[in-house]
């Protein structure tokens, strides 16, 4: 099933109907709502003091009970691991995975996730590294936060910074799974005047459907 899932996604993609498909399946909602719990959290702050502009949104995709696995439902944190796990190995981020891995690996990189299978089995535990991009910084039973937009090994604040959030929740009332894609994207380095984000309007367009990409076949893993 999963082979014709991707065979079928393969075909259309490119196309009107499956941009209309991930549109109506994979929603983006931005800017964030200002009671939106990161604008108050710890990590948040830490990573961009200044409070400078973001680019900021989130992907929502839902999905019922009964299509999930069961064992995802049952233990704590499973859901949100394995969604994260479905994203970072998943088919939508097939490309990316192999542009970074041409222009980062090297020896002084290989204890990071690079391989399709790592992305798949991986724990993501706080201090994991993705392809010299990435860094989980926060893991809790719902969501796995990543800061992106720079190697790793910059600690420091820099000139492009985020957080990336990934969610799993279940909706009890509606009998649905949750799940999130949250991007707060900024210039975490000196003051930044002004209320746009870093990215152009074509470029953050651009993200928005990346990570309707993301969302999409990053849900596959969690269904029966």
């Amino acid at each position: 099933m999963g082979i014709l899932r991707k065979t079928i996604f393969t075909g259309l993609l490119g196309t009107s109907t499956a941009c209309a498909y991930l549109a109506s399946r994979n929603p983006v909602i931005s800017p964030l709502s200002p009671s939106d719990p990161i604008w108050s959290s710890r990590l948040y702050k830490n990573h961009n003091p200044n409070r400078n502009p973001a680019t900021q949104d989130v992907c929502i995709k839902r999905i019922p009970v009964s299509k999930i696995r069961p064992e995802l439902l049952q233990s704590n944190g499973a859901l949100a691991l394995e969604f994260c796990r479905g994203v970072w190995s998943g088919y939508g981020l097939a490309v990316q995975r192999k542009y970074l891995a041409w222009k980062w690996r090297g020896p002084e990189t290989e204890n990071q996730l690079w391989e399709q299978e790592d992305f798949a089995t991986s724990n993501y535990d706080k201090g994991t590294q993705l392809m010299n991009h990435f860094e989980v910084v926060e893991k809790t039973p719902t969501s796995i936060t990543v800061r992106c937009g720079d190697s790793p090994h910059n600690r420091a604040l820099r000139p492009s910074d985020g957080l990336f959030t990934i969610s799993a929740t279940v909706d009890k009332v509606r009998g649905e799974v949750e799940l999130s894609l949250r991007s707060c994207l900024f210039s975490s380095e000196g003051k930044v005047e002004g209320i746009r984000g870093p990215m152009p309007p074509h470029i953050e367009e651009l993200h928005q459907w990346y990570a309707r990409l993301w969302s999409e076949t990053g849900s596959w893993k969690l269904l029966k």
